[in-house]
């Protein structure tokens, strides 16, 4: 009998599928199983494919495509049409995907198997109900939508360990799981779950070339299943015992493959029986290349991180030994994407001299090569300052450094080439760019500051009673834009117990805030106390602990602007947070400073605020009110605040208007809140005293001594020996009863 006539006899046909010339012969058993006349056939293949459910045709391309990369036969469950639609009949395929190369080097498929005819189940029976249905399609894809959004969010190896352990499977969960990976010619275990610790110790370092079914799949790049325990010990009878002792009834060990690269292995073990199905191994397989992905991003996520910490450990300083008489605090946040590395610095720098000095800046951009330049440009500033360079002398010498870094011709340009394919990179990495720098020199016995400033945010001064003040400074352009550029010098000094506060604008403006409400959200961080309250365990700061001061207000700073409670206040533009902040506080000590110990035995000290209005800077003559208003933010009587700024106003234009020279305006707050003394004085080098006039009606000058008269408790004239110091002294009223108006004097210490 032949072969044909036995497998006729059980109903069974032979079929080929050939995908390079796009047909498919029959012959005549699997022609009837199709419908068609019981007579050998050759079809084209879009008349095979219209006799398949358009379900299940889909399903085994799946199948096929599964059957090729593992190098395994192809079964599938197909329903038979008829012209009208209707359901003939549910058939099981076995193939074998044969390859064929043509002479072209193009490679095709050739199926070669059987066709099979399947009784249906009838209702009320228990047969067992076939995989390849709807609801199970529907499982199955719901399944690995799932899994592939949980995978794709997860950032860490640990993570993804974590989601591959919690993935339910339909229809069949593993209840043990481990993740090979390769070290070199080493088999070694990343995570496993559904194990007990140490578990994974005799797989761990085990050679490659093992017989073992993970080393096998990474030496192959082929699955490997076993369905039954039988089938491990005969395939692997050297690392059976291994596996015996975890009483498991199947395995499936899939290769991870990431771009054609075989990174590892994943084991699924079942206590349950499974046989690995055509639809479970698909199952299985697609989980496998999705972990592969999730891994290698993991993978890169950790690198670039790890590569992130570095450079920002190599860029940003250490702070160094202790200076006597003086504590520092610094914080960097790269709040950007990428490398998480930005053109953001601080420095501190040990001079010839015994002073040192602070450095902070900000280079133009977010990326990478703004990360470049701040490195050189740190080195650079570094390196002037410890020559014995002044700090105006400092920051020109940086300005040349920096334009000079940045005119360099791009690559194309300096060979004379045409422009390639990274001319725009190129382009880039050879455009402009500027920085903004604030350098302070400090002399740590007498607090004595000298700061020069290239475009960057001025200082600001916490005083020793909490009292918040922005430093007016004298500056010049932004690093890097004008090579020769000169950079005045402005100078005071840090009195005990007060606290500088140097930042670059990230600090300021993070939030959607401009510099004003961006300074405002700050002070109300610096002159709040907590930051002198003691933390747990930390005892009070009665004997003047300035080092967890200074540390705990540096990350209030930071968390006000950058934590999860600056979503609430946030200003009136857009809410960006790409700036990255970088912030140095330095605190004069003193321990009669008074912060931390109770207020009735506080002792306050004077405030005191000194700027110098320069005849070609009359702008400046606002930042003089500004200064008087910001020291005088408690005092019990606004309109006293509004005459002191009046008067201030008069004093700095008059000397501008009616001298030559510069003023310079010192003002000192003293005493008790309630009972505080307001003096300010205005020095300039004329020698001419001022007079009562007795203006018109319509005058527009001459009004300033009969202000100082009705506004001033107290007023004169002081001549010196060159020039002259005019001055007024303010007393404080405490609030009148009844006033509801006005806060408390005393409320804000």
């Amino acid at each position: 009998m032949r072969t044909e006539d036995v497998l006729a006899a059980i109903a069974t046909g032979l079929w080929r599928w050939d995908n390079a010339s796009g047909t498919v012969t029959l012959d005549g058993e699997a022609a009837r199983l199709l419908g068609l006349p019981a007579e050998p056939v050759v079809l084209p293949e879009a008349a095979a494919r219209a006799r398949f459910h358009p379900v299940d045709w889909n399903e085994i391309n799946g199948i096929v495509n599964l059957a090729v990369a593992e190098g395994t036969l192809a079964e599938a469950r197909l329903r038979i049409m008829d012209e009208d639609g209707r359901v003939l009949r549910t058939v099981r395929s076995r193939s074998k995907p044969l390859e064929n190369r043509t002479a072209d080097g193009r490679v095709d498929y050739e199926l070669v198997g059987t066709i099979q005819e399947i009784a249906e189940p009838q209702p009320g029976t228990t047969a067992a109900h076939t995989p390849i249905t709807g609801d199970w399609r529907r499982s199955r894809e719901a399944f690995l939508l799932d899994a592939g959004r949980a995978l794709a969010e997860a950032r860490s190896t640990a993570e993804v360990l974590r989601v591959a352990a919690s993935l339910s499977m339909p229809g069949f969960s593993p209840d043990g799981l481990a993740v090979f990976g390769m070290e070199g010619d080493q088999l070694s275990v990343i995570g496993h779950h559904g194990h007990a610790p140490g578990d994974e110790g005799p797989f761990s370092d085990m050679a490659l070339d093992t017989d073992y079914p993970a080393a096998e799949v990474v030496r192959t790049g082929r699955a490997i299943y076993l369905p039954t325990p039988e089938d491990y010990k005969r395939r692997f009878p050297v690392t059976w015992p291994l596996a015996q002792p975890f009483d498991r009834a199947s395995w499936a060990f899939l290769p991870l493959i990431v771009a054609g690269r075989t990174m590892g292995a994943w084991m699924a073990a079942f206590k349950h029986p499974v046989t690995f199905s055509p639809d479970e191994r698909s199952v299985l397989t697609t989980v496998a290349r999705m972990l592969a992905q999730a891994l290698q991003r993991a993978g890169v996520a950790e690198s670039e991180r790890e590569l992130t910490t570095g450079l920002q450990r190599s860029m940003m300083p250490q702070l160094g030994p202790e200076i006597p008489g003086m504590t520092i605090a610094a914080r960097y946040v790269p709040t950007g994407g990428g490398l998480q590395v930005g053109g953001d610095w601080y420095d501190v720098i040990p001079l010839p001299s015994g002073r040192f000095a602070l450095v902070i800046g900000d280079v133009q951009g977010h990326d990478v090569r703004a990360a470049g330049l701040m490195g050189q440009l740190r080195i650079a500033v570094r390196a002037y300052a410890s020559e014995g360079h002044r700090p105006d002398a400092v920051l020109s010498r940086a300005s040349r450094f920096l334009a000079g870094l940045c005119s360099a011709p791009a690559p194309d340009e300096a060979s004379g080439a045409a422009p390639g394919p990274g001319a725009d990179a190129d382009a880039d990495f050879g455009s402009p760019r500027f920085a903004t720098c604030l350098y302070v020199e400090c002399d740590p016995r007498t607090g004595t500051l000298e700061i020069a400033r290239a475009g960057h945010p001025d200082p600001v001064v916490r005083m020793a009673d909490g009292t918040v003040l922005m430093r007016p400074t004298a500056g010049g352009l932004p690093l890097g834009i004008v090579p020769d550029t000169d950079y005045p010098t402005t100078r005071f000094a840090l009195e005990p117990g007060e606290t500088l506060m140097l930042c670059t604008d990230g600090l300021i403006e993070t939030g959607g805030h401009d510099l004003d409400t961006g300074w405002a959200r700050l002070r109300a961080i610096l002159e709040s106390d907590a930051h002198d309250r003691a933390a747990p365990g930390e005892g009070g700061r009665a004997g003047g602990d300035t080092d967890n001061h200074l540390e705990r207000l540096a990350d209030l700073l930071v968390q006000a602007v950058h934590g999860p409670s600056s979503h609430h206040t946030t200003g009136p533009l857009a809410d960006r947070r790409e700036d990255d902040i970088a912030v140095v506080l330095l605190c004069r000590e003193s321990p009669s400073c008074g912060c931390g110990t109770p207020a009735e035995h506080l002792v306050r000290p004077a405030r005191r605020t000194m700027l110098t209005v320069a005849q070609a800077e009359p702008s400046r003559i606002a930042g003089a009110r500004r200064q008087v208003r910001e020291l005088l933010h408690d005092w019990a009587d606004a309109e006293q605040v509004d005459s002191a700024v009046l008067m201030v106003s008069e004093m700095v234009t008059n000397v501008l208007v009616h001298t030559d020279g510069d003023a310079l305006l010192v003002a000192e707050a003293a005493g008790e809140p309630g009972a505080r003394r307001l003096r300010v004085e205005v020095a300039d080098a004329s020698d001419e005293l001022p007079h009562k006039r007795h203006p018109g009606e319509m005058a527009s000058s001459g009004r300033g001594v009969l202000l100082m008269e009705m506004l001033a408790d107290a007023w004169g004239v002081d001549p010196r020996g060159e020039g002259k110091s005019i001055w007024f002294e303010l007393y404080e009223q405490a609030k009148p009863d009844g006033d509801e108006d006005r806060e408390d004097p005393g409320s804000a210490d």
